[in-house]
């Protein structure tokens, strides 16, 4: 009897099949169910139990998932997992495509070697052919030695991606366990880092390294730790309780953000809920140098619960984030009166010209609020280059062609004032309330300089210098001369704020500038 050939074809279709699912079984356990559990038992999730709270349910493609590294050295010939310790592809996040790769520590520690550094890099190509926002997790002991050059080559290849992508489309790190020596360069050239509080930890020297060189005796956490990166470096943008909160974090960051530097930021109707404004006058302290929390400022201006803070613990003296003002996406730099006065220091500028450059890049309005007694003085602050960081905030407001809109509350002395989002910069729109002071100086210190001779001659200097100081306070520590020049182009009632910014925003919607034709500028790095 002859076989039927239709048979024979199915049995051979069903082997293969069940070879597929086989080998898709298998390249979903990663390194195993011993090694799965130990990851547990650290309290961390698994690569693909992150990608499951990350993205929409059911969404995600995997892409390259039996790649396998082909390194013969070292007996590595005899393991050769399936996806070699990153699992790649795309998926949606709140109904937006997403590029993303995630690190598996249970394979090789999630060590990254030429297959895994070609996985990320294809993954980061097709980012920007589609124009889509590409989200990397990371959880590696670093470089995978058995590969030497090769992995080198392989972050080599990775930064140089980095780079090209910058400004094209947005980039985020979410940093769920170790990330050590070259590795740290990749997140670090992204647009956003987080971090999750527990188990995360950044350097470029491990501390045996720096016990070995230095002699210094330090942990995992406090050499390169969240607390270190969220308050005393300002590497880390967001820092979550759990993994589960970081990941929270990086979904609310994406709903700000643009699919790519050709679109415009997403608009959030629903957020659209406004507060009462008559507070606002209620916030203003009487005395010009009593501080208060410009955050109540920002709430009350922007949609209900809409104000996203980044780089919360760090340079405290200076606010920045994302919110929405009548659902539509602005970023926030406001200065902090109760730290440092709201003054500016070298932390506060690197702080402040990167979230600028960031909006100009993505198309996101830039709306300052302005309180600054000018920059922080002292010995300390110019030797770590304050006159250089400095002129990294000045470059960024000035390159910036996105609609920029500012409002100075109380203080604008000196060169602080034209560093914040002046009219010389080219702010579209300036606004001020009556309380607002701009000014050379602080009414005493240029009373203190415009008549010293007058008060050494006094019997009373500090009476005659509190009615020298009032009356220059009157005549110029006001809006109005800056008005009458055209620096200000309205002077509100504070309850009137809200209500400009939705119109400025609406006038600057179209907002088209011509810059000078060149490669880039130089910005003083």
């Amino acid at each position: 009897m002859h076989q039927n050939p239709r048979s024979t074809h199915n049995i051979e279709e069903n082997k293969k099949s069940k070879e597929l699912n086989k080998l898709r079984d298998k390249s979903k356990h990663g390194g195993g169910k011993k090694r799965i559990q130990q990851q547990h038992e650290k309290g961390k999730l698994t690569a693909r139990e992150r990608i499951e709270l990350l993205v929409d349910e059911g969404t995600f493609v995997e892409i390259d998932e039996f790649v396998t590294h082909q390194n013969s050295k070292f007996n590595m010939a005899e393991n050769k997992p399936l996806g070699d310790g990153v699992i790649t592809g795309y998926a949606s996040i709140s109904g937006r495509t997403t590029f993303l790769y995630s690190q598996d520590f249970t394979v090789f520690g999630g060590s990254l070697g030429k297959a895994q550094a070609d996985k990320i890099c294809k993954v980061l190509d097709l980012a920007v052919k589609t124009g889509s926002p590409v989200i990397g997790l990371l959880d590696s002991g670093g470089a995978r030695i058995q590969e030497g050059v090769d992995s080198l080559a392989g972050y080599g290849n990775i930064f140089y991606r980095n780079t090209q992508s910058s400004g094209v489309i947005p980039q985020i790190s979410i940093i769920l366990g170790p990330c050590a020596g070259g590795a740290v360069y990749s997140p670090a050239l992204t647009d956003f880092i987080l971090m999750s509080r527990s188990n995360a930890f950044m350097f470029v020297t491990g501390p045996e390294v720096v016990k070995a060189v230095t002699g210094e005796d330090v942990s995992f956490y406090e050499l390169g730790g969240s607390e270190v990166h969220g308050s005393l470096t300002g590497i880390s943008h967001l820092v979550g309780d759990t993994e589960e909160e970081t990941i929270d974090l990086a979904k609310k960051l994406l709903s700000y953000l643009p699919q790519n530097n050709l679109d415009e930021p997403p608009i959030r109707f629903d957020d659209v809920i406004e507060i009462d404004q008559s507070d606002l006058v209620a916030i203003i302290p009487p005395a010009e140098n009593e501080p208060y929390d410009m955050k109540r400022i920002i709430e009350i201006l922007t949609d209900a619960e809409s104000f996203f803070e980044l780089q919360e613990e760090w340079a405290k003296n200076i606010v920045i984030g994302f919110a929405r003002v009548g659902g539509s996406t602005v970023g926030i730099i406001a200065n902090q009166p109760l730290y440092l006065g709201g003054a500016i220091d070298y932390h506060a500028s690197d702080k402040a010209s990167r979230l600028i450059r960031f909006c100009d890049s993505f198309n996101i309005p830039i709306l300052t609020l302005v309180d600054v007694p000018g920059f922080m003085p002292g010995i300390k602050q110019e030797h770590e280059g304050i006159i250089r960081h400095g002129a990294k905030l000045l470059f960024a407001y000035s390159e910036a062609s996105v609609p920029k809109i500012s409002l100075i509350v109380r203080k604008a002395y000196g060169g602080a004032y034209i560093v914040m989002s002046s009219k010389h910069l080219g702010t579209d729109i300036n606004l001020a309330w009556p309380s607002a002071e701009i000014a050379v100086m602080g009414s005493e210190g240029a009373v203190k300089i415009l008549h010293r001779k007058k008060l050494k001659e006094e019997k009373e200097p500090e009476k005659v210098l509190a009615d020298f100081a009032q009356k220059f306070k009157d005549e110029f520590a006001n809006p109005y001369q800056a008005a009458e020049r055209g620096y200000i182009d309205k002077v509100i009632h504070p309850e009137e704020t809200r209500r400009e910014i939705v119109f400025a925003l609406h006038l600057l919607q179209n907002k088209r500038e011509q810059t000078p034709r060149r490669k880039h500028g130089i910005s003083p790095v």
